[in-house]
């Protein structure tokens, strides 16, 4: 039976010991932590699964998503509708009252029903993820281009849901949920239920993520990072890696915004703002993009980080946050988890320095030049 479980985990988890140690710390937390703590770690947990998708396409495939806020408000808003009609009882709900409406829109029906909720908030971002891919790399706009491009997609949903009182809250968003699946949410046991439910998605997709870069298709992800042009000379077409690579990448958002929903209680167009989004890469780069267990402990420490400092330092946390993100990508470009790969090297290019320089004096002493060399 060991050697079973044994082979499992090699087969899984490979030889990272740093993800191993990290989840089952993750999964002993809730018995040290209180019940405000354990979901504030929920709430991070679920930031997790959507860096595991942006490092998926930015340290894997080399596609800078600027805009990834907007299939992560997408999916927080799918659970939010059904939270919200589970709420109301049937009932129009009273944001919808507030602003005249009086029946409930065709299209947040379907959102009654739980699975079909989950299935759309996974969906609907892979959709538009979809078809912005292909428009966009079937025409080969790739670089700052691209990035300029999933800015400005930000920009256009904030200003769309905030426009859309009736339908989707406005500025406030969707708020005062009160069970899911029948289960109050301001209990201790549903906050530790969505605790380890919101873990076993992160270990899901921590590896699927790890199956897919393993793949002959990760690879291919690869070489289109290091040679678009290349890859394309050797039969690859990189406009459908791209599009399928960006299309998971959404879905891991969308899951990411339907987890993060039930613990905060909230959700509103601020979140699918542009500053949301360039947080998102920021978790990647600090924790070290191209690693997959860099991107889970980049969005889990960063927004601890955040935490605590904003709790002691409530009107200059943005600052620790700013050198902290500088000193980083200064003299740690390959993020916290590349920090010990990084040493090594350097303690091997000095040795290496220090070999030829103690054979470079020997030659030198075979020269008969002694004296210059004392």
């Amino acid at each position: 039976m060991l050697g079973i479980i044994q082979k499992l985990r090699a087969r899984l988890f490979g030889n990272n010991i740093i993800a191993t140690v990290l989840f089952i710390l993750l999964a002993i937390a809730p018995l040290f932590l209180s019940d405000f703590r354990t979901n504030l770690l929920g709430k991070f947990i679920a930031f997790a699964v959507l860096a595991l998708g942006i490092d998926l396409i930015w340290g894997y495939t080399g596609i800078l998503s600027l805009g990834h806020g907007v299939f992560f408000g997408l999916g927080a808003y799918c659970m939010a509708m059904y939270l919200k009609l589970e709420a109301s009882s049937g009932k129009l709900p009273d944001f919808m009252s507030w602003s005249g409406q009086e029946v409930l829109p065709w299209f947040w029906k379907p959102f009654a029903y739980a699975p079909v909720a989950i299935v759309l908030a996974i969906l609907v971002p892979v959709m538009l993820a979809l078809i912005i891919g292909y428009l966009t790399f079937k025409n080969r706009i790739r670089g700052v281009y691209f990035s300029i491009l999933t800015q400005a997609l930000s920009i256009i949903f904030v200003v769309l849901f905030v426009g859309q009182q009736a339908f989707t809250g406005g500025t406030n968003g969707i708020t005062n949920f009160k069970t899911i699946f029948g289960f109050p949410l301001s209990s201790s046991y549903t906050k530790v239920s969505l605790y380890y439910v919101t873990l076993g998605f992160l270990i899901l997709s921590f590896l699927f993520c790890k199956w897919i870069v393993q793949s002959r298709l990760g690879k291919v992800l690869i070489a289109i990072r290091d040679g678009e042009n290349r890859a394309r000379f050797s039969g690859y077409n990189p406009a459908i890696y791209k599009t399928f690579v960006y299309c998971i990448s959404a879905g891991l958002a969308g899951l990411a915004g339907a987890l993060y929903v039930p613990q905060v209680g909230i959700i509103s167009p601020a979140e699918m703002g542009i500053v949301p989004s360039v947080e998102m890469v920021i978790w990647v780069a600090i924790g070290g993009r191209g690693t997959l267990v860099g991107a889970v402990i980049g969005a889990i420490l960063v927004n601890s980080t955040k935490s605590l400092i904003s709790e002691r330092f409530p009107d200059v946390w943005s600052y620790f946050i700013g050198i902290i993100f500088i000193t980083v990508v200064i003299f740690m470009p390959y993020g916290l988890v590349g920090l010990s790969k990084q040493i090594k090297r350097k303690i091997k290019e000095w040795k290496n320095i220090k070999k030829h320089t103690h054979t470079d004096l020997t030659d030198f002493k075979e020269l008969g030049c002694d004296e210059y060399v004392s």
